[in-house]
């Protein structure tokens, strides 16, 4: 009786030492076997369809806008955007319009965790602004509240060239890669205007890449890109 009771008792030992053993093997083999899912590193190019769609339904308005980015870490993106706009203002007593040139520059860091080989965004940036424009005084009506004399309209366009600003902007959008290497995008920006230079006697209503000045020198921004990444490598 005793031989076959510590033969069950060697028994347990010998099952529970090899059932460790498997364990040890099974965390080695799943350490080993573990799947590295790689990335793309490139340079995603594209354009701003919000403008062309606008300038389509807008007869004040023309642009067009390239944008851009560069993945330079796993979460950070050297980005830019250049474009071109025309705008037309219409006021109480002015008509106006602004026209030029203009060029974005930051970067956007990505807060969100993919999946596997996902490659989506939900992301935070910051841009400096800069643009060169022209600003055309189409129209005016002096402000003379006089029944006796009433104001007329003064039609001669007058034109002031070499004009700037200077502007920053908090940046956050949503990237969705809907197919291989194409991105849709939406995002907004707050805008701070930091100088700008004004036309004599005549105040800069619109800033082309910043879009309307208010009175406290902020704005407001919207884009609705589609990207294409043009791969360099995997990380």
């Amino acid at each position: 009786m005793y031989k076959y009771i510590i033969s069950i008792c060697l028994l347990f030992v010998f099952v529970d030492g090899f059932s460790q053993e498997q364990k040890k093997d099974t965390l080695i083999d799943s350490k080993t076997d573990s799947i590295t899912y790689k990335t793309n590193y490139g340079l995603r190019l594209g354009i701003d369809i919000s403008k062309p769609i606008k300038s389509q339904f807008s007869g004040t308005y023309s642009g067009l806008e390239i944008v851009g980015d560069y993945r330079i870490k796993k979460n950070l993106y050297i980005a830019a955007e250049v474009g071109y706009e025309e705008e037309t203002s219409e006021e109480d007593y002015t008509n106006s319009t602004s026209k030029g040139n203009y060029i974005r520059l930051g970067f956007n860091y990505n807060a969100y965790q993919n999946w596997l080989d996902m490659n989506n965004e939900i992301f935070i940036g910051y841009r400096y602004g800069f643009s060169l424009f022209e600003q055309t005084l189409n129209s005016y009506t002096p402000n003379v509240n006089s029944q006796y004399f009433p104001a007329n309209s003064i039609t001669t366009p007058l034109t002031t060239s070499d004009l700037s600003a200077h502007w920053s902007e908090l940046v956050f959008g949503l990237k969705v890669e809907t197919f291989k290497n194409f991105f849709i995008t939406f995002s907004g920006s707050y805008k701070v205007m930091m100088s700008v230079k004004e036309p004599d006697n005549f105040k800069t209503l619109y800033s082309p890449g910043f879009n309307r000045i208010f009175e406290t020198g902020t704005g407001f921004g919207f884009n609705y890109t589609l990207t294409y990444l043009i791969p360099f490598k995997k990380k």
